[in-house]
């Protein structure tokens, strides 16, 4: 494998563990969006919020992981992508802030009033900004990206891309409430357990019919990806994916629905695989190559340096904060816990 072979493999991680761990965030944001009024809603926003604290930021690590891969490594790719795609993909980008903002205020705020303003702020946004990405990326796998594309609607409007953006909108809602019925367990609410459970068991549905939809668009809208995903590492990845579902769906059905979240990661995770690898060895389908849109060979090399470094000093700690975060060991302190007990002396 070329140096700009194995960084755009790197791309390829980053992309599917952003889709998988930001993603998670984004669907816990649509069911707050779909969970009703302020009363009936309140116990599954409370989880949200106490499942989301710990980590939602964190999860941004991977977005600017895959921009610096993009800009650095591949700028004629970035360059065509952000060219024919500004529209969506910044469309995302505020989505991500107002999002972020929404969801960092809406708990502290104490009228009522503005705490509705930045919820629906946080759950709209949760909404949009997945379909946005998913339009981009769309756009990108039938070959609209293609550089010195002209930016307009029809780069991300198209067939393909409104698939890949529904199809974002319901992975992401499925990756949130199977999450969130693994944190009911955690944290003793039978309820919301069986609350999320049942919402999981319908996203994971519409997951498997809106990906057989998209698939048969894609067989007429983007042939090369479609030869892509029937033959060779492809099909494995969309394979992978399809078991995962089937085993997601076996695994909800039971009381618990342990090592669910596992494999509904692997159908995010596959599916975003199938993607990339169907597109070997292009970028941009029939348009631009690795090979074509890498930069210099110093840069590419100290990429792989950097991602190295990362490996060995970043992704471990991450990694060890979504564990803490599963074992529920990142609980945000209480008012009792702060309070010093017995006599208290001035220093």
């Amino acid at each position: 494998m070329t140096a700009a072979g194995l960084v755009a493999f790197v791309l390829l991680l980053a992309v599917a563990a952003y889709t998988c761990a930001g993603g998670t965030d984004y669907g816990a944001g649509f069911w707050d969006l779909t969970a009703g009024g302020a009363e009936r809603g309140r116990r599954p926003r409370w989880l949200i919020d106490h499942a989301m604290a710990p980590v939602w930021e964190v999860n941004n690590v991977w977005l600017v992981f895959v921009l610096v891969i993009m800009w650095t490594g591949f700028p004629v790719f970035f360059q065509a992508v952000f060219s024919a795609m500004w529209l969506p993909l910044a469309l995302a980008a505020v989505g991500i802030v107002l999002r972020g903002a929404g969801f960092a205020l809406r708990k502290p705020s104490r009228r009522i009033a503005r705490r509705r303003v930045y919820g629906a702020v946080f759950a709209i946004s949760s909404l949009l900004t997945p379909f946005f990405l998913g339009a981009a990326v769309g756009g990108i796998a039938s070959g609209r990206a293609a550089p010195g594309t002209e930016p307009t609607a029809h780069a991300w409007s198209n067939p393909t891309s409104v698939g890949f953006g529904l199809l974002a909108v319901v992975a992401t809602a499925l990756l949130g409430a199977v999450f969130l019925a693994a944190d009911a367990v955690r944290y003793g609410a039978p309820d919301l357990h069986a609350y999320f459970r049942r919402r999981a068991l319908a996203a994971l549905a519409a997951v498997a019919v809106l990906g057989a939809v998209t698939l048969a668009v894609v067989h007429g809208d983007a042939p090369h990806l479609w030869h892509g995903l029937t033959h060779g590492a492809g099909l494995f990845f969309a394979v992978m994916s399809v078991l995962s579902l089937a085993v997601t769906a076996w695994l909800l059905l039971r009381t618990t629905g342990a090592w669910s979240r596992v494999s509904a990661v692997g159908i995010v995770a596959g599916a975003v695989l199938a993607w990339g690898t169907a597109q070997h060895p292009y970028l941009v389908p029939r348009s631009l190559t690795v090979d074509e849109a890498a930069g210099a060979p110093s840069t590419l090399h100290w990429l792989i340096i950097v991602t190295a470094v990362a490996v060995v000093l970043v992704f471990p700690a991450v990694a060890l904060l979504y564990r803490l975060d599963t074992r529920g060991e990142l609980e945000p302190l209480a008012d009792a816990d702060l309070r010093r007990e017995g006599p208290q002396h001035e220093a």
